[in-house]
Parts: C-alpha cells; structure tokens; sequence
C-alpha cells in the first residue's frame, strides 16, 4: 500500500497571528527550509494572510514551497464586496487554497454547498484546494466515536468529491473540531479508523488526493497516524520554524 501513496506533505495557516513584518520574516524561514525538505522528497506548503501574498511569492520565488491562500471566492469575478477571486490568487502564484476550515463554518457559518463551490473554483482556476473537514464532538467510547467521526465527515467529503473534476488534484485535511487548539492531537487510532475510510471514499480517483492530519499536530505525531496520512497541516507549533524543520524529518523517516 505504501508504494502506492502520493508524495507526503506538509504546511501551516498562519491565520491571523502574526503581523506584516513577523508573517515575511516566517515566510523567509520556511524558504530556508526548502533544501531539506527537497532533499527528504518531502512537498512543504505555506498559508499567510492575504496581504502579503505577493510579496510571500517574491520571497519564495526561488524554492519550491508552495504558496497558499486561508479563503477563496467561488465566483472569478463580479459584485462580491470583500471576497477574493480565484483568478487573482492564481495570478499571485497562489498554488493551494484552504478552504472549509471549522473556525470558517463556526464564525461565518459556512456550509459544505459553498465549500465545494470554492474547491471547484480553485480546482477551475489551476489552484489545488486545501478542504478542511472534521467533526464537532468526540465520543466517550472509542468505537462508537470513529463510526459518529465518519459519518459526520462523509458528507463534508462526498460533497466536495462530487462537485469536483475526478482528474483534479486535492489535499483533504482530516481536523477534528475538538482536537483543534487543544494540547494533545487526537487519539492516533482514532485518526487512522477515521482517515482510512475518508480515503477508501476517494478510490477511484484519477487526481492525486492526499489525506492531512490537523487539529494540534506537532513533532511527534506524523509516526503515530502515518497508515491513515500523507502529510500533515500545522497550526501554533509549526510558528517555532525548529519545530516545522523537525516534522519534515519525522515525515521522512516514519
């Protein structure tokens, strides 16, 4: 099975933490890091604000980190005040775009009908979308919490898998909601039961889809969930860039 899965991935959403000058000075870090993740066959992704984008670009102009956007429109262009068009982020060099994101489906009370729109729009548009997924509550029994887990998540999956080109590339990042900003990740079994039958919704694809682990991932978590996962999406423990060069490690060696 193994020889048979993508190349593992890994990156982080700065969010909303940082300021302009902190957010450019990260981003020329993780350029530092392109060496070794290229040397480990290990793809290295970056999310920042919208406002530095473009510059995030000129900075990684010459590695091969790939730069993403936090949110995207579904339409290209039109009367959509404060919204962003996926036609401008591709022209920034946006490669990935997360999208679906709980903070996103809880603040602005976003849907999976809209997030399978932004994920055709990025897809339309050359851009690989980044889904975010994952469910609300965790059960007290471990068995009965997979099975509420995926079903919960099936429907945040199969949505965005129907709407999207079955030849496109996707990254599905599995965080559950009560495991996001907590001080463990959660249960490695439980992730695993979980992502194994999220990618046995997505066989039969032609595009590339890799499976992410989020929700307090850090060191330390890659090996524990690697028979579910390609990769993982980093969140506050990825801000300390020591701790993002440790993963890139720890995803080539697991």
């Amino acid at each position: 099975m193994a020889s048979t899965r993508p190349t593992r991935i890994v990156g982080t959403s700065l969010k909303m933490y940082f300021d302009l000058s902190k957010t450019l000075s990260y981003i020329q870090g993780v350029a530092e890091l392109d060496a070794h993740a290229k040397a480990l066959g290990i793809d290295l992704f970056v999310i920042p604000d919208f406002i530095t984008i473009l510059e995030a670009r000129r900075i990684l102009s010459k590695t091969t980190v790939m730069l993403g956007a936090q949110d995207v429109f579904w339409e290209d262009s039109g009367a959509y005040t404060g919204e962003v068009s996926p036609v401008v982020l591709k022209q920034a060099g946006v490669k990935i775009v997360e999208m679906g994101h709980a903070e996103r489906r809880r603040i602005f009370g976003e849907n999976d009908a809209q997030v399978a729109n932004k994920a055709v729009a990025a897809s339309r548009n050359g851009m690989i979308p980044l889904v975010c997924f994952g469910e609300k509550s965790h059960g007290s029994i471990a068995s009965a919490a997979v099975g509420m887990a995926i079903e919960e998540c099936r429907p945040q999956v199969m949505s965005v898998l129907a709407a999207v080109s079955d030849e496109a590339e996707i990254i599905l990042a599995y965080e559950p909601v009560w495991a996001i900003g907590a001080k463990e990740p959660a249960d490695a079994d439980h992730v695993v039961a979980v992502t194994k039958e999220i990618r046995r919704m997505t066989a039969g694809r032609n595009g590339v889809t890799r499976i992410l682990y989020g929700g307090s991932a850090g060191p330390g978590t890659f090996a524990k969930v690697a028979d579910g996962v390609d990769g993982l999406f980093l969140g506050r423990f990825a801000h300390d860039i020591m701790n993002l060069k440790q993963v890139i490690t720890e995803l080539s060696e697991a």
